[in-house]
């Protein structure tokens, strides 16, 4: 397999972004939720208008994998007041990992998420910390894999349906 390569999106990249946005999260989830719920969400979650805002947000990033050059995968980071729950200058979330499901199970994710580890602590982050749904037991395991404990839960909402999310850190330094 050729190497994955990892780089900043930027806003130029808009399409592609939503398009991997749309086709990660429809794979990853489309299984556990209604047809209507789901293209809500696709269509407001990643709609331009919100893309471009997050894009130009300078307190959130996103990170492309690639390989061939093609995007794989993708990953939100968010500091300061961008932070979905805690707000907190010393942390930073994860707010997205997402992979194509033609590459689950070939290291992709934990290269994405150690590119988020890695800016923590170039950033002199306390912790790392994310909201996983409580029905995502792959990605649990992934992120207890990788050091992350419970701390609490929060609900997301998907279209008209209450979910919720195991809010999980990753201490770094004290």
């Amino acid at each position: 397999m050729e190497e994955i390569t990892i780089r900043k999106a930027t806003l130029t990249d808009i399409e592609l972004l939503q398009k991997i946005g749309r086709q990660t999260f429809s794979e990853t989830f489309s299984v556990s939720n209604s047809e209507e719920n789901m293209k809500k969400y696709l269509e407001e979650g990643f709609s331009l208008e919100k893309l471009t805002t997050e894009l130009t947000d300078q307190n959130a990033e996103f990170y492309f994998a690639e390989l061939a050059g093609e995007v794989i995968g993708y990953l939100k980071l968010n500091s300061g007041q961008s932070q979905t729950e805690l707000q907190d200058d010393k942390a930073l979330e994860i707010e997205r990992i997402y992979v194509l499901k033609d590459f689950h199970g070939k290291k992709v994710g934990q290269i994405l998420y150690e590119k988020g580890v890695q800016i923590a602590k170039e950033r002199n982050a306390s912790f790392v910390w994310l909201g996983v749904w409580e029905g995502n037991q792959r990605a649990i395991n992934f992120y207890k894999k990788n050091g992350f404990v419970a701390f609490d839960k929060h609900i997301f909402k998907l279209g008209d349906d209450e979910q919720t999310d195991i809010m999980m850190k990753l201490q770094l330094q004290g």
